[in-house]
């Protein structure tokens, strides 16, 4: 049966429609905000997926290009794979949805939002994020929801519920916050160094508006929601629990775990594996999830130890950072390089620096980003932690790790008049144990600052864990996790910022919320241990930016000229600056406003180039001394060209101060002549002289 619900929503209306369309979904929502609609529908197999110890969740957000009225460019004029910005928008969507699913269900689900229509007034990625939760809510999917979604911008310090997408991009904050009933269970923001205080005040700002969203969506479960499916759970017996620590003791475990070498913990917990497995012979259904138990084992034993003796595998104390180390310039001919070590984490980030024209384009949903000037890479090959697989592009995982470290940037670049490069930071893990996307914006600020771009200040970032208990009191806070507290504990909380204030927030977790004590506390514990690694780490390896570019970066020169001159500038099909490209070897960007950007490597080409662009945007008046190629000669004197098609001509009688008998004795076709200008009559005929005498000799239109 067709129902539709409506609310209002950050001053718009919000209307849902159930049982309009996809009706063989296990849940759809048909969601309408302003104009901006999105289907969002969850599906799930009839049965758990064979040998997998995960949940098999998949979230989609398709960005149909008729949604905004273009047509995709390319060949095939389809869409084809996901931007990153629907990348990007399916990894927040997940992180809130996943920990609300059992644990034990290995049924597929998948999440799909298609974004049908924009309205630039309503971002589609907060309607399609609203939509998951009410499919999911609606569908009869095991999932204990509700969870709601909001966004928060801020502009000139007023916090905007829900901010369109022009306020988006302009505010000082891009904060999206998910909630379940109590708690907060997703943050994710990229922020203009906005004080900590603040951004929690915008935080449970957000929540509240999640409450709202919530009894809305809790009206529309009473009346369309489904009964929950049973289904086959995957948990581990207990029996098969008890009998193993009878094999291997509490204490041994312990033993086996507790270490601060990554690979002698492995080896420690194969050895039990093995120890295990043959204790288990005869007993086949126990085999078959025999490496689950054992993961399962090792991680009540690390959260045990944590939670009540304060003890870390590493043997650090609960706020202590691992050692750090930081060098710049390790690789040559760059144009900036730094690496950035803490414990067994270790990132190499390498800078380059290009003229705008190299700024990646975008062809997206929101039509006013076109470009994106500065770009982070981040790769994560498979030897960073000691494993062996080809390497098949980025995945998912690379390209949110990326973004977070270029968010965390964004806000201490100078813009493109104080430094007009396109931005390039690529980061190569060359070994992971925990947070390497925060290892990434430290060595990336360090990256930048030795290519010396101008940036404001420094960035530092790290990543604070939480171990929970039966409680919402019991719980310990974990200062820069390791990969086994990241795996075994119930938060991932990262945070970038300067000296005065955040400029990034990531958090994932496992658990069904946070309460506001551990989130403030999270938020706290991250400042004070990125102000510990800029003063300790970071500013001993490069504490300002370099004032000089590297020798192998581009130089870029910068004039502003008459923009009804640049077709002067660009000739008939590009002839005149493609000529000046080709005698000079530099690269030249012309902007609308006029704003003409000349880019090499040798200064000599650069000014070159300058100068004959200024020659060619600058009007001939009588008086002028101008440089120029003789291009003809007649028996009567030589042509000169002194801006691309326009000559002057100097009688044989200005050649020189001498009588000259044949134009030949003085200039030769493609001689590059200093000339004055003498006269231009009414046709626009301009006479010249070489004359030393003249040339010497001011005249009242000299300028």
């Amino acid at each position: 049966m067709y129902k539709s619900f409506s609310m209002e929503l950050g001053g718009r209306t919000l209307t849902v429609d159930v049982g309009r369309v996809a009706k063989q979904a296990n849940g759809a929502a048909f969601m309408h905000y302003g104009e901006t609609t999105v289907l969002s529908t969850a599906t799930a197999s009839d049965k758990p997926r064979d040998g997998i110890d995960f949940f098999p969740l998949s979230v989609e957000f398709e960005e149909k290009m008729y949604s905004v009225g273009k047509i995709p460019g390319g060949f095939n004029k389809r869409e084809s794979k996901p931007s990153e910005n629907a990348i990007l928008t399916s990894r927040v969507i997940d992180r809130p949805m996943r920990p609300l699913f059992p644990k034990d269900y290995r049924n597929d689900v998948t999440l799909n939002n298609l974004v049908m229509s924009v309205d630039p007034e309503c971002r589609p990625e907060l309607v399609g994020m609203l939509g998951s939760a009410i499919a999911a809510s609606i569908s009869d999917i095991p999932f204990d929801g509700p969870c709601a979604m909001t966004q928060m911008g801020m502009i000139d310090g007023e916090l905007i519920v829900n901010p369109s997408q022009e306020q988006w991009k302009a505010g000082d904050l891009k904060l999206t916050v998910a909630s379940t009933r109590e708690k907060v269970i997703m943050i994710e923001a990229g922020a203009n160094e906005v004080p900590e205080s603040r951004m929690i005040e915008a935080i449970y700002r957000a929540h509240e508006v999640n409450q709202e969203i919530i009894r809305f969506i809790d009206r529309i479960v009473d009346e369309c929601g489904k009964p929950k499916h049973s289904y086959e759970s995957c948990a581990i017996p207990q029996e098969m629990f008890d009998e193993m620590k009878t094999i291997v003791t509490p204490e041994e475990m312990e033993t086996a775990v507790f270490t601060d070498d990554k690979q002698t913990r492995e080896e420690n917990i194969r050895v039990v594996t093995e120890k295990l497995a043959e204790a288990f012979a005869d007993r086949e259904d126990w085999l078959s999830s025999l490496d689950e138990a054992v993961y399962q084992y090792e991680k009540k034993t690390v959260r045990k130890m944590i939670l009540k003796d304060h003890k870390r595998p590493d043997g650090r104390e609960i706020t202590q950072i691992r050692p750090l180390a930081a060098e710049v310039d390790i690789i040559p001919r760059v144009h900036g390089s730094a690496m950035f070590t803490r414990g067994q984490t270790q990132i190499c980030n390498v800078c380059t620096l290009a003229p705008l024209s190299e700024q990646q384009k975008i062809d997206g949903l929101d039509p006013n980003e076109v470009a994106k000037r500065y770009m982070h890479h981040y790769n994560f090959p498979s030897y960073s932690v000691g494993e062996t697989k080809p390497s098949r592009g980025p995945g998912r995982r690379e390209i949110g790790h990326g973004a977070l470290a270029e968010r965390a940037l964004l806000p201490v670049l100078p813009d493109e008049t104080e430094f007009p490069y396109a931005i390039r930071t690529v980061s190569e893990t060359f070994e992971s144990n925990g947070s390497t996307s925060m290892a990434s914006t430290c060595a990336s600020c360090m990256s930048l600052m030795a290519a010396g771009v101008p940036i404001k200040k420094m960035v530092a970032g790290i990543s604070c864990g939480l171990v929970t208990g039966d409680t919402d009191d019991d719980f310990v806070l974990l200062t820069d996790i390791q990969g086994l507290e990241d795996f075994f504990g119930d938060m991932d909380f990262k945070v970038t910022g300067t000296e005065d204030g955040i400029t990034a927030i990531q958090m994932d977790i496992k658990i069904h919320g946070l309460t506001r004590p551990i989130v403030e506390g999270a938020i706290s514990r991250c400042r004070e241990a990125r102000m510990y690694i800029m003063e300790n780490c970071m500013k001993p390896a490069i504490a300002e930016p370099r004032r000089e570019l590297s020798k192998y970066a581009p130089k870029i020169d910068q004039i502003m000229i008459d923009p009804q001159k640049i077709g002067d500038v660009v000739g008939k099909q590009g002839s005149t600056i493609n000529k000046i490209i080709e005698e000079t070897g530099v690269k030249i960007d012309i902007s609308e406003d006029g704003m003409v950007a000349i880019a090499g490597t040798d200064q000599e080409m650069i000014d070159k180039a300058k100068s004959i662009i200024k020659g060619i945007v600058t009007d001939i008046e009588p008086g002028q001394i101008l440089t120029g190629k003789v291009v003809r000669i007649m028996n009567f004197g030589a042509f000169v060209e002194l801006k691309p098609k326009k000559d002057g001509m100097v009688h044989i009688s200005r050649l020189a101060d001498r009588r000259v008998e044949k134009v030949e004795d003085v200039v030769n076709i493609g001689d590059t002549v200093t000339v004055k200008v003498l006269d231009i009559d009414k046709m626009g005929k301009i006479s010249l002289s070489m004359k030393p005498g003249d040339l010497a000799k001011k005249d009242k239109n000299e300028k």
